[in-house]
């Protein structure tokens, strides 16, 4: 989809044959999502620049993701979608910064595009610190919105009233720390790819203000600047988030080791305190005829109430010791 964005802040559509259509005067952000050959073609034939590819986009170094030539500024980074589903993903997305143009290449839909395409921009530079601001804007919201949800999960870990401690069931409560794993997991690949994306936009703005220093208006110089401050902020707390995540994910395995022990120390015990009864139970089970329990007559009272005893004797001494 091709969306051409024009000083006033209005979107215009190109007409349907794009290989007669002209680029109108006005137009100063060019918005390519999931563009068409087409659409690609239109783009790279009005403005004169080759337009990069999805795998172009999608590499690492820092020579492809920032380049200039011939006056042209090349940026690409990595993006969050869907962050707040149960499966966020990153997207490579490109910025072409001319002078005169700027050019946004993406093939998923990000909601930090909606604001600045209402927003009128006098000029390609100012469009781009709109874009700019907005990406670091939703990347705080999501920073926020982890944080919020690592204090839930923290409350939950650490602050649970001792009563929970004593009703609670097993079963549920390893069901529940295994969900919490997941939980914190999800919030840690989250935050690890947004620390990507944070790297790449701390990148972008100090190279663009170094590139276009001679063509970048007095103000957007100023807001790039305080951008450059944000991203290092959001840096820095993304570190923090990081640490916590860390944190929860020892706090919930360290938990549950400590649910498979009890279980293990009740299963031992079980184990011990039927090791005496069946040992009474058997010895009496030989019926040789020299036992002279045999002609009591409580022989079989007898039976039972040793039977009983080395049941309950252990217990007794396990509970004094304070093993359960």
């Amino acid at each position: 989809m091709l969306a051409l964005h024009t000083r006033t802040g209005q979107s215009q559509q190109p007409s349907a044959d794009l290989r007669s259509a002209t680029l109108a005067q006005d137009v100063v952000w060019i918005d390519l999502l999931k563009p068409e050959p087409a659409e690609i073609g239109f783009v790279e034939r009005a403005l004169g620049i080759e337009l990069p590819t999805f795998e172009e986009l999608s590499e690492i170094e820092t020579s492809s993701r920032l380049r200039a030539e011939d006056g042209v500024i090349y940026l690409s980074s990595p993006l969050i979608y869907r962050a707040t589903a149960n499966n966020p993903q990153a997207t490579p997305v490109g910025f072409v910064l001319t002078p005169d143009h700027l050019v946004s290449i993406r093939f998923e839909e990000l909601q930090a595009f909606g604001t600045p395409a209402k927003q009128p921009a006098a000029t390609a530079a100012e469009a781009f610190a709109h874009l700019m601001e907005a990406v670091i804007d939703r990347i705080a919201d999501i920073l926020e919105h982890i944080a919020e949800e690592l204090d839930t999960m923290s409350h939950r870990l650490f602050r649970a009233a001792p009563v929970d401690a004593k009703h609670r069931r097993p079963a549920r409560e390893a069901a529940s720390l295994r969900y919490m794993l997941r939980r914190v997991g999800n919030a840690g690949d989250l935050v690890s790819k947004i620390r990507d994306s944070l790297l790449s936009l701390s990148r972008i703005v100090p190279f663009v203000c170094g590139v276009a220093a001679m063509w970048l208006p007095d103000g957007v110089k100023a807001r790039l600047e305080t951008m450059r401050h944000d991203l290092t902020s959001l840096s820095d707390y993304d570190a923090h988030l990081v640490n916590k995540v860390q944190l929860l994910l020892d706090a919930t395995l360290g938990l549950i080791n400590v649910e498979q022990n009890d279980i293990i120390k009740v299963l031992t015990i079980v184990s011990v305190v039927g090791v005496p009864p069946t040992l009474v139970a058997s010895m009496y089970g030989m019926n040789f005829k020299n036992m002279p329990e045999l002609d009591w007559a409580w022989g079989y009272e007898w039976g039972l109430m040793l039977i009983f005893l080395s049941a309950v004797l252990p217990i007794v001494w396990f509970k004094m010791r304070g093993w359960f």
